[in-house]
């Protein structure tokens, strides 16, 4: 608990002090909480597009809908790696709050994923408050698994990053 109120504390400070807009700074890490929960990363390569990874473990099972009445509650690991791109004049407001979306991958392993591969379509909402180097989104991301077993996935987070 004392470290969630550390880490609270910090962000605090980082939207009060931060000085620069997230995207004025190429690197942000932070965490998301979802399908699956982890560690996520964000690289802007040009003011509207960034690579986005993430790194996690997901305690819901599988949520594969073509696995025929199988469904295994065991955790599994996963990574993603996604290319996306934001639209800025999407969303009227007086901050920056961006729509995205792009295309990525997906690798799973455990819960009977066998190392599943799948094709990530993300779609999200950020919000950047100005003057601060965070950014706070939520997304949905449907996925089509192509192995082990074929079939349609939804993975879905929140998720805070600090740009550095």
């Amino acid at each position: 608990m004392k470290k969630f109120r550390l880490i609270f504390i910090a962000l605090c400070m980082a939207i009060f002090f931060g000085g620069l807009f997230a995207q004025h700074r190429p690197f942000g890490l932070g965490v998301s909480i979802g399908e699956p929960t982890g560690v996520n990363a964000k690289l802007w390569t040009s003011e509207t597009g960034a690579l986005d990874f993430g790194v996690g473990w997901s305690i819901g099972g599988d949520r594969i809908g073509s696995y025929e009445g199988q469904y295994n509650g065991g955790g599994r690991i996963h990574f993603h790696f996604d290319y996306l791109l934001h639209l800025f004049d999407a969303v009227g407001s007086t901050g920056q709050l961006p729509v995205y979306y792009g295309i990525g991958g997906r690798f799973n392993a455990g819960a009977g994923y066998l190392s599943s591969l799948a094709v990530r379509f993300a779609v999200g909402l950020a919000w950047m408050p100005r003057e601060s180097p965070i950014d706070m989104f939520i997304e949905f991301v449907p996925s089509l698994q192509l192995t082990s077993l074929p079939g349609l996935a939804i993975d879905s987070a929140i998720g805070i990053r600090y740009y550095f």
